[in-house]
């Protein structure tokens, strides 16, 4: 690895001279790359510290087995990257786009992802942990078999998501949108659904759920339990 660059305010034109200069990866601590445009860039195995970089532009980039530690990224657009073997950790990504990203084997622990956008992504082996997706666009995804730990799925956009045989470790599903998605087999016992809205009870045959989730969901029907 390059000794770290660190505490800088970055351009593209100074993304441009480090990407030409460096014979290792790069590491970057403490920068800002606040609003600033690095489409297409090659980025691969960068790894990024406590950097700052709201609505930053990494549209098209190849950004594969980059390290995202304890940033903040509101409003980012990573739209069309590669994001393949990446990984975010503690980071604030907040209402941040990802359309259309290869997302194979990416991965998001301890995230803040409210708002944020993964319409038509590639998500082959993409994982999430302990990571807030309240009101986040996950449509058409699969999640089949996986082990959700603690994922905040409030009020998410879940239509025709696959959670087919997939196991909820805690987190939430309050008031998402559930149109089309599969739950047959999944097991919902530990995750919150209060406002969950059973529009096709097909769709989750054979889920497990809690005698206080069956409660909720008979209430929700408007049925009472004498």
């Amino acid at each position: 690895m390059s000794d770290p660059v660190t505490g800088e305010a970055i351009t593209r034109a100074r993304m441009q001279s480090l990407i030409a200069a460096a014979s290792t990866p790069l590491l970057l601590e403490d920068c800002t790359f606040e609003d600033e445009d690095f489409s297409r860039l090659d980025l691969s195995d960068c790894r990024f510290t406590r950097c700052f970089f709201p609505g930053t532009s990494w549209l098209g980039a190849n950004l594969t087995q980059t390290v995202w530690q304890s940033c903040r990224g509101g409003s980012a657009d990573f739209a069309a990257a590669n994001l393949a073997d990446a990984g975010f950790r503690s980071c604030d990504l907040n209402n941040t786009a990802w359309r259309r990203a290869r997302m194979s084997s990416t991965s998001f622990t301890g995230c803040k992802l409210t708002g944020a956008n993964f319409e038509d992504v590639t998500s082959l082996g993409l994982h999430f942990a302990e990571t807030l997706l309240v009101g986040a666009n996950l449509s058409n995804m699969s999640f089949k078999k996986a082990r959700l730990d603690q994922l905040d799925f409030s009020d998410a956009d879940l239509s025709g998501c696959d959670f087919r045989e997939a196991v909820f470790l805690g987190g939430s599903l309050r008031n998402a949108e559930t149109r089309l998605a599969r739950f047959n087999g999944a097991d919902l016992r530990e995750v919150q659904i209060g406002g969950l809205k059973l529009l096709d009870g097909k769709l989750f045959q054979g889920a497990v759920i809690s005698y206080s989730q069956a409660a909720d969901i008979l209430e929700a029907l408007g049925l009472r339990v004498a």
